[in-house]
């Protein structure tokens, strides 16, 4: 309940390209990996038209194929040796502290759940002095391949009288949509990270161009 007594959204954020405004650093990432592979550059515009996950099916849009297990591991590690040296210089979303700290103090909850490795999403999330804003932050353990929706499953459960149908995933891509749906739960896109807004909006939930608009309609969602 908030402190009106209203018993508001549980909101679950995203990470990367939501809460934190790294798209300029994962455009850069992927082309310094894809350098590495001899691989054209991609702009802005068609990194948000063709993203998706898995991230190797991303790859296959690009590159007309499949990688191979062995073009994927050098791809894979090299987009995160070059990410994780430009993340360091990433600020948050505009507005985004104020946001999660007028929630907290409304008595509302949240959580953060991301695809970026835990051992590496913690630290940064302190450095950004926001951890204590949420009930529970949750990265990747395990494969990269894997998709939001086994970790939405997860992360729910380790919530507390947390129901499903209070809960609104806020997030930049469809993955995050879809795995809102996968646990019965609502979805709010933000158009500043990694889609475009026409591939969001065919997903087929609300789509904002900010996070203040994003938490209003996540409020308002039955």
């Amino acid at each position: 309940m908030g402190k009106n007594g209203k018993p508001g959204k549980h909101l679950v954020w995203d990470w990367n390209g939501t809460l934190l405004d790294d798209i300029e650093a994962v455009i850069g990432a992927t082309n310094a990996a894809f350098a590495e592979l001899g691989l054209e550059p991609i702009t802005l515009a068609r990194y948000r038209d063709l993203y998706t996950v898995p991230v190797p099916k991303f790859y296959e849009r690009l590159m007309g194929r499949l990688p191979t297990d062995a073009e994927w591991a050098l791809m894979d590690g090299a987009f995160h040796r070059h990410y994780w040296q430009r993340a360091e210089s990433c600020g948050l979303t505009v507005g985004a502290a104020e946001l999660l700290a007028t929630r907290q103090a409304s008595g509302f909850t949240q959580s953060l759940l991301s695809l970026a490795p835990h051992a590496e999403l913690i630290p940064l999330v302190r450095r950004h002095g926001i951890e204590e804003r949420f009930v529970r932050v949750d990265g990747r353990i395990g494969s990269s391949t894997e998709g939001k929706s086994a970790h939405m499953v997860r992360h729910l459960a380790a919530l507390t009288d947390v129901p499903a149908e209070r809960v609104v995933v806020i997030g930049d891509a469809a993955d995050d949509a879809r795995a809102a749906a996968h646990v019965g739960a609502r979805a709010v896109l933000y158009t500043g990270g990694s889609h475009s807004r026409a591939s969001l909006e065919a997903v087929g939930v609300p789509v904002v161009d900010s996070l203040a608009e994003a938490v209003a309609v996540a409020e308002e969602l039955v």
